[in-house]
């Protein structure tokens, strides 16, 4: 038994490298249609609700597959959910090559909803690090990891519209295909499962394997299946109130990232490259750098007033963006504000999961990671209500904040009340 720890290979740095990895190449569906929407909206003869729908549409399949699939990181350590998540991004992306020359609003939700398996990597390689990491490095581990994964989507709204202008839809997307490919290759490389994983793997009991992976340095552990994992957590009332905070801020994210190309360009007459895609970057990436920040903050401030603070700025961020109207100042200041609110959050949530529920975290980040996330789906509908017509600088964009800002009042209660029956 004692040679049993030189079998483990891989560090938690390495863990959360491929991890990240993984995430990183799969959560840039989200800005699948985004820099395009305004043609699209135009071509296809699209309202305000439809276009939303065809945005959020990977978000979605995303969102609903995290949950099973975050759950079967409970059994299998998360590797192997994650390849097949990142094989099914691939098919997305072939179907969008082939059809994008004659596309019709199905083809591309059909294919866009395919695409979207790979925003389903969150809550797998979320799972994957926690179990590297010690509860007190949590903060931090996932902080990185979710930082650096949601820098995917503001640089791929970044080069995509420069692919477009250089070599058009369809060549586009198989150098979106190139990209899987070399991401996946790195992460079938690199990934790494957490020591009891690999000691399960090579058919050690799990009593044994506990023991033996304590040895080198994991804390949390899995406690059911996958099944009983995502049953068990769903009784957990602190499961669904982090649900609601967590759909607030990383559901917004993925909506906003989606929206914001053609905001620009409609509210502002910005050209979609450079200005447009290049505002919709800052908004993404400055989020994701925040979320960094945010897991430091709250190893060291704890998680719970981490995200009290981030709601509040996520508040009066939303307001400006009511209120601002066409003040390109005030508007820019309310973007970088909802940006700072969302990504601090984003980290803090996760801060906050492991220590009220520390016995599934595979079912619990499946819940939490999975319906949090469909808001990158329901928000842009939402928003798409305020609109008559998406391809003038309709008031409607200004008013459509108004669903972050009732929803940031929403998790603020919803967090008050997960304090609150902490101390009862």
């Amino acid at each position: 038994m004692s040679k049993a720890p030189n079998k483990i290979s891989g560090s938690p740095t390495q863990g959360l490298f491929g991890a990240t990895t993984a995430f990183f190449i799969g959560l840039a569906s989200v800005a699948l249609f985004g820099p395009t929407a305004k043609s699209l909206a135009q071509q296809l003869h699209l309202n305000a609700v439809s276009l939303g729908f065809l945005m959020g549409i990977p978000a979605l399949s995303g969102a609903l597959l995290r949950i099973p699939f975050g759950a079967w990181v409970e059994s299998t350590g998360g590797k192997l959910p994650n390849l097949i998540l990142l094989g099914g991004a691939f098919c997305g992306i072939t179907g969008l090559a082939l059809t994008i020359s004659h596309p019709t609003f199905w083809t591309l939700a059909l294919f866009g909803a395919i695409a979207g398996f790979g925003v389903a990597t969150f809550s797998v390689s979320m799972g994957q690090v926690s179990y590297w990491f010690s509860k007190a490095k949590q903060g931090t581990a996932n902080g990185i990891y979710g930082g650096v994964g949601n820098l995917s989507p503001g640089i791929a709204s970044l080069w995509i519209p420069i692919a477009l202008g250089l070599y058009g839809a369809q060549n586009t997307y198989w150098l979106w295909l190139v990209y899987l490919a070399v991401g996946i290759g790195l992460y079938a490389i690199f990934g790494k499962n957490s020591p009891y994983f690999q000691l399960i793997k090579q058919g050690v009991s799990a009593e044994d394997a506990k023991a033996l992976a304590r040895q080198a340095g994991q804390e949390l552990f899995p406690s059911s299946t996958a099944l009983q994992s995502l049953k068990t957590t769903a009784r957990y009332w602190q499961t669904w109130v982090l649900v609601v905070i967590y759909h607030t801020t990383f559901g917004g994210f993925l909506a906003l990232t989606a929206w914001f190309p053609n905001y620009w360009q409609t509210m502002f007459g910005l050209k979609l490259f450079p200005e447009a895609v290049g505002l919709t970057a800052i908004f993404s990436i400055g989020a994701s750098l925040m979320r960094v920040v945010g897991g430091i903050l709250s190893d060291r401030l704890g998680g719970v007033k981490t995200a009290f603070g981030s709601l509040a700025i996520l508040f009066l961020g939303a307001l400006l963006m009511i209120f601002g109207g066409r003040d390109f100042s005030v508007v820019f200041t309310g973007v970088c504000l909802i940006a700072v609110g969302m990504g601090v959050n984003n980290a803090a949530t996760f801060k906050i999961l492991p220590s009220v529920i520390p016995s599934a975290m595979g079912g619990a980040s499946g819940w939490v990671g999975g319906l949090g996330a469909l808001g990158g789906f329901l928000f842009p509908i939402l928003q798409g209500f305020f609109i008559k017509n998406p391809q003038v600088a309709d008031p409607g964009y200004n008013f459509s904040f108004l669903v972050y800002a009732l929803a940031a009042v929403l998790s603020v209660l919803f967090l008050l009340l997960l304090t609150r029956k902490a101390k009862a």
